[in-house]
This record gives structure tokens, C-alpha cells and sequence, in this order.
């Protein structure tokens, strides 16, 4: 018998590993059952922190352009744009025993800009402790997919962003960071996501009811 509550729930993986569309699979599924859940993402979540979103991938796709953000410019407005998140959606979202479901979180910024770019930890823990207010997943999925498949599904994609324009070398890279940060964690769930078919969200939402009492 499923009892309202608070309920934090992170998808994390690299571009063309189906994060985005098994979150969004899941909160179908959920609303389905009246869960009252809402679906959100990283960077972005609220206008304030879209628009920091967009200032990121403008700099990188002003083709021609000598200089860059440097990288940690870059990240502090990851960091700002999860700060506003978390104070005006995940936060209030909580607080009302809801179900968070966002794609992307604290896990992308150690892969990418810690492992991937080799910003310092530190750095990073020492803002994270200001701006979490103590807010963490209760449960991670991380998706792990082949290169072929990854491949394959980021030339279908009409629209897109700088992570879906990087070397093969830097998804296997963060791939392996993301399975690093995951290991030996219990609420951390490492889920091959290479195939095509319904059997990822269904276990995915197996998971989910168990948890939740669904």
C-alpha cells in the first residue's frame, strides 16, 4: 500500500544511454499508478536555471571562437543553475512528500568535470554542502550502453547539444566514472540499457515499487 511521501530518484549516464526516455517512461508509469511525481532535468528545472543552461551551450557552439568558458567558470554555472533547482523545484517538490524524478544530478558534475576535466573534488563538495541542504537521491539509475548502440541513437536525434558532439573516448571515459561512482553503493542500481525493447522499464519500475510500496 503505497504511503505519500518524499521520494528522490536520479538518472544518470552518458548521451545515448536512454536516461532521458526511461525517466520519462518511469514517470508515465507512476502517474499511471497516481503517484503524485513530477519529471525534471540538469542543468535546467526552472527558468532561471534554463537560461543558465542555454549560456553554457552557447559558449560551446559559437563556432569560430577562440575562447571558451574556462572549465571552472563552467562548472560554477552548472552549480548555480543546480542551486536555483534546488531551491525553487526539487526542495519545495520534496516538502510536499512528492516523487522527484530528474534527469541528471550531482553524479554528472563528479564525472564529467572531476574525472572528465579534472576540476578539483574539493571544489566542487565544498558549494555542494551550501547548496544540497542535505537534499540526495534515495535511489541512482545508471544506464550503461554499448558504443554501437550510443552511436546509433545520437545520429538519430534531431536536436543537439554539445555532449552529444563529443570524441567516442570521452563517453567511455565518463562511462567508467559513472560505474566507479556507483559501485558498492546499495542504492545505486548499474542497468544495461543497450537494448531496444520494454524490458529496461519494466525493471526499472519493478524497482520503484518495491521501494515505494506500489
Amino acid at each position: 500500500m503505497f504511503k505519500k511521501r518524499p521520494f528522490f530518484v536520479a538518472f544518470e549516464g552518458v548521451e545515448g544511454s536512454g536516461k532521458s526516455f526511461q525517466a520519462k517512461k518511469l514517470y508515465k508509469n507512476l502517474k499511471k499508478n497516481k503517484i503524485d511525481v513530477i519529471l525534471t532535468r540538469e542543468p535546467g528545472g526552472t527558468k532561471s536555471s534554463e537560461l543558465i543552461r542555454n549560456l553554457i551551450l552557447k559558449d560551446y557552439f559559437a563556432k569560430g571562437r577562440k575562447e571558451k568558458f574556462d572549465k571552472y567558470t563552467d562548472t560554477l554555472l552548472y552549480l548555480a543553475a543546480r542551486n536555483e533547482h534546488i531551491k525553487n523545484k526539487i526542495k519545495p517538490a520534496i516538502l510536499k512528500k512528492k516523487v522527484v524524478i530528474c534527469d541528471r544530478f550531482i553524479d554528472s558534475t563528479i564525472a564529467y568535470q572531476v574525472y572528465g576535466k579534472k576540476v578539483d573534488k574539493k571544489f566542487i563538495d565544498n558549494i555542494h554542502k551550501k547548496i544540497l541542504q542535505g537534499i540526495r537521491p534515495n535511489i541512482v539509475f545508471v544506464l550503461k550502453v554499448s558504443e554501437k548502440t550510443s552511436k546509433s541513437r545520437l545520429k538519430k536525434r534531431k536536436t543537439k547539444n554539445r555532449y552529444d558532439n563529443f570524441k567516442q573516448s570521452f563517453y567511455t571515459k565518463a562511462q567508467k566514472s559513472f560505474i566507479k561512482i556507483a559501485k558498492n553503493k546499495r542504492n545505486y542500481f548499474i542497468l544495461e540499457s543497450s537494448s531496444n525493447d520494454n524490458s529496461l522499464q519494466k525493471k526499472i519500475f519493478n524497482i520503484m515499487k518495491r521501494y515505494l510500496n506500489i
